[in-house]
Order: C-alpha cells, then sequence, then structure tokens
C-alpha cells in the first residue's frame, strides 16, 4: 500500500480536526459544567490553572482520576452533577482542564476509555462495600 502526498495530508489534517474537535468540546464541557466550582474552587475544588493543587491529582494518572471523579470524589458529585455527562465526554473536559492546569494529557482511545469505565466499576463496588 502506497500513500502519496495528498492522501497523507488528508490523513495528518483528519487528525487535527479530530483533536481541535476533542480539545473545544472538552473546554465547552468544562464552560457548562465543571466551571461552576473549579473556575472558583467551590467547596476546595482545585481551580483551574492551579498547578499546584493539580500536580498531586495528575499524579493519579488519567485513568484513575478520571474514574474517581467520574464517579464522585469528596465534595465532587457524580459526573460533576450532569447525570448525562459520557465518559468520554468527561475524560475530554478532564484532560482540557489538565492541560490548563501543568499536565500534559491527550483524549483518551477506545483503550483508556476501556481501562477508565473498568476502574469506575471497581470504584463504585468499593464504594459499595463501604455503606
Amino acid at each position: 500500500m502506497t500513500f502519496n502526498t495528498k492522501s497523507l495530508l488528508i490523513a495528518v489534517f483528519s487528525l487535527l480536526i479530530s483533536a481541535a474537535a476533542s480539545a473545544q468540546s472538552g473546554e465547552n464541557t468544562y464552560k457548562q459544567v465543571c466551571v461552576s466550582c473549579h473556575g472558583s474552587g467551590v467547596l476546595n475544588a482545585p481551580k483551574f490553572g492551579d498547578k499546584a493543587k493539580w500536580a498531586p491529582l495528575i499524579a493519579e494518572g488519567q485513568v484513575t482520576l478520571t474514574a474517581h471523579a467520574y464517579v464522585g470524589v469528596r465534595a465532587m458529585p457524580p459526573k460533576g452533577g450532569n447525570p448525562n455527562l459520557t465518559v468520554e465526554a468527561f475524560s475530554d473536559a478532564l484532560v482540557y482542564i489538565v492541560n490548563n492546569s501543568g499536565g500534559k494529557w491527550t483524549s483518551p482511545d477506545a483503550k483508556t476509555v476501556a481501562a477508565i469505565n473498568k476502574e469506575i466499576e471497581e470504584r463504585k463496588a468499593g464504594l459499595n462495600k463501604k455503606q
């Protein structure tokens, strides 16, 4: 199989458009759902852009932090308070926050989403045992 320059440019352009759409989607979700707490630091929520507060959370890793936050952690409600938020949309919003707060994550691929979903189920099971 050979690629000509035009095919290669189209492939690269498609990837860039996809990445830009995910970033924009993450930003939009942040502005619609997350900013109410992470914009002002309500109930000790780490503020958007606060590298010191986000550093230990980012160090937990993308799968763990995404899953735990999606289920709800500390004062944060599940799905950031939006019951209709998908794992993918939530993940992209968290990528947007992290990348503006000292991290360097990418929008999760299918394998990462599967790992996040597995961690979500484990987290829920652990929380149910405590109740």
